[in-house]
């Protein structure tokens, strides 16, 4: 049985976690019950080891408006709402899945919060990005953490100090997302970027993330340890074994 929720959409198909935002008439702006079952939705797809890859998606016109600027400017909003906020983005960037999302219409301020702490990012090329929070005299969350590891700091200090947008293409051409999609097929097309990514989803596949994710905070000494220990256990995973029976056997490996 899929969870139910109010303001997103979740399902299970196969090993795939299929997440979307669904607050459509506000362009999935996210307020405190969107906030609080994207927690909930991200520990669900944590504890669960048969999901290897997080498809997630905005339906509507965007992807998201990031936080409910009407709740804000009445107050509804306080410093309450980013603890559940930044632990949900956390856990997704550090969960041993691979986690995708798709972007149109808008990814604005906490939408493209969420989109940072994904490890793919596909766009069409009209999407307008951005982290406008500075024009609210808000800091945009850790995206200050986030953003110049993606595009450097000049970028980085440029986008969020002016708050400008920038499109879906030029995103690209700064390394801000990794696909571009077609405007008229980005259903097909994000899919056909989930089974791309499902195909070498590994457990080495997995190590790598959470060796990349470290990658800017610990010493060489420190990473090469714990890089030393990872390659330990791919090499001993069933994976692996897979992977060089197939290579044996002329064939694609099949992972667990």
């Amino acid at each position: 049985m899929p969870a139910k929720f109010e303001s997103l959409s979740y399902r299970v198909d196969g090993k795939i976690a299929r997440l979307t935002l669904d607050r459509t008439d506000l362009l999935n702006a996210m307020h405190y019950q969107s906030v609080s079952e994207l927690d909930t939705v991200t520990t669900i797809i944590a504890e669960d080891p048969d999901i290897k890859i997080v498809a997630i998606s905005g339906a509507g016109r965007a992807f998201s408006t990031g936080i409910d600027l009407k709740d804000l400017s009445a107050g509804k909003i306080d410093m309450t709402y980013h603890v559940p906020w930044e632990r949900a983005l956390r856990r997704l960037e550090t969960m041993e899945k691979i986690v995708l999302c798709q972007i149109h219409g808008y990814a604005l301020g906490g939408g493209l919060q969420l989109a940072l702490a994904c490890d793919i990012r596909a766009s069409t090329p009209s999407a307008q990005l951005g982290l406008p929070a500075i024009k609210e005299g808000l800091i945009p969350g850790l995206g200050t953490f986030r953003l110049a590891r993606y595009i450097g700091m000049g970028r980085a200090k440029k986008l969020i100090l002016s708050g400008d947008m920038v499109s879906g293409e030029q995103a690209l051409n700064i390394g801000l997302v990794d696909h571009l999609l077609n405007e008229e097929l980005v259903a097909e097309e994000f899919e056909k970027l989930i089974q791309k990514y499902l195909q070498t989803n590994s457990q080495g596949c997995r190590f790598s993330k959470r060796l990349l994710v470290d990658s800017f905070d610990l010493n060489f000494t420190q990473f090469h340890d714990r890089y030393m220990e990872s390659q330990t256990k791919a090499m001993s995973s069933d994976d692996f074994h897979e992977a060089m029976a197939a290579y044996r056997e002329k064939r694609t490996p099949v992972w667990k």
